[in-house]
């Protein structure tokens, strides 16, 4: 790639990554001062915490994979470097999607209006549950990415470097192979937690629905706190899931650049688009929260007085 093409991309990476630092930090120090200063915290914002925190550290390691790619493409063929990067992204990807799942879990028991047993217990349990559901999640992660650093082995490293290549021998051919395999198989995985969040904001439209045919039956005529909180939660949800598919497929071309040739450009471009879910994600759920909203308005109101102070 020419050096102009470079410094643009890297521009617009580093435009994508102090916007979704900013975004995430701002979510995770406004629940972090709520906590110190009422020595609890509530579930929501505890999800939101931890969803943020996954994510800043994924940007990290999404600029740093796009800044060593552009500067330091030598490193991509030298192994332990690589090893922990890759084991990193594919924890904080699989924390983020499972963080994300239980945060849509959470907004369908809190809104939905059902009254099955079982969605009542749930909906009674669920603020108990949060923390150690999470702790879950977590170690669950770890577990299913330590196979991506035990299939990064000498072999694969020598092989990396004959990407450019057409003469690879069966043995590159195969550890290729193998490692993309278990790439593949961790990636599906991540259809458990997306197919919850799928069939959470299915029973939020059902529950809307149906709320919405009682207060047609009952002659009321204006939307009340239960349909903005409906449409709320689904808009948080749906929007993670588009942005993530978008995330994901990016991904899964990263992955595949191992088997094609002088295609620094197009991972570089997928890296770029990669970016867009964490950083922009957040900024939705801050529109969505109550809290987060007004801190946030707070905070614009606050930055535009000193602006103009400082003009005058």
């Amino acid at each position: 790639m020419s050096d102009e093409v470079d410094n643009t991309l890297m521009i617009i990476a580093a435009g994508e990554f102090s916007v979704g630092i900013l975004g995430n930090a701002f979510v995770g120090l406004v629940n972090c001062v709520n906590w110190m200063k009422n020595r609890k915290i509530a579930s929501v914002d505890l999800i939101l915490t931890s969803l943020a925190i996954s994510r800043i550290c994924l940007l990290c390691l999404i600029m740093l994979d796009s800044c060593t790619l552009v500067l330091y493409p030598d490193v991509y063929s030298t192994g332990q470097q690589m090893r922990i990067l890759d084991f990193f992204w594919t924890l904080t990807s699989h924390l983020n999607v499972w963080f994300a799942a239980c945060l849509s879990i959470f907004y369908f028991l809190k809104i939905a209006n059902f009254f099955h047993p079982f969605f009542l217990w749930m909906k009674w349990r669920i603020d108990r549950v949060i923390p150690r559901i999470l702790l879950v999640c977590l170690v669950f992660s770890v577990v299913i990415s330590l196979p991506v650093t035990e299939n990064w082995n000498d072999d694969f490293r020598r092989c990396v470097k004959t990407k450019g290549k057409t003469n690879l021998t069966l043995r590159c051919r195969v550890n290729k192979h193998q490692y993309v395999s278990i790439k593949v198989c961790l990636n599906l995985l991540t259809l458990v937690p997306l197919s919850v969040s799928l069939i959470s904001v299915l029973l939020l439209i059902l529950s809307l629905w149906r709320h919405t045919r009682q207060m047609q039956l009952s002659a009321t005529g204006f939307r009340d706190a239960s349909i903005e909180a409906h449409m709320g939660a689904m808009k948080a949800v749906i929007s993670f899931l588009l942005l993530f598919l978008a995330y994901y497929l990016s991904f899964l071309v990263v992955t595949f650049n191992y088997f094609i040739p002088k295609s620094d450009l197009a991972v570089i471009v997928c890296e770029l688009i990669a970016l867009i879910y964490p950083s922009s994600h957040s900024f939705i759920l801050i529109l969505g929260n109550s809290k987060l909203r007004q801190a946030f308005l707070s905070m614009l109101c606050k930055v535009t007085y000193i602006l103009k102070r400082r003009n005058f």
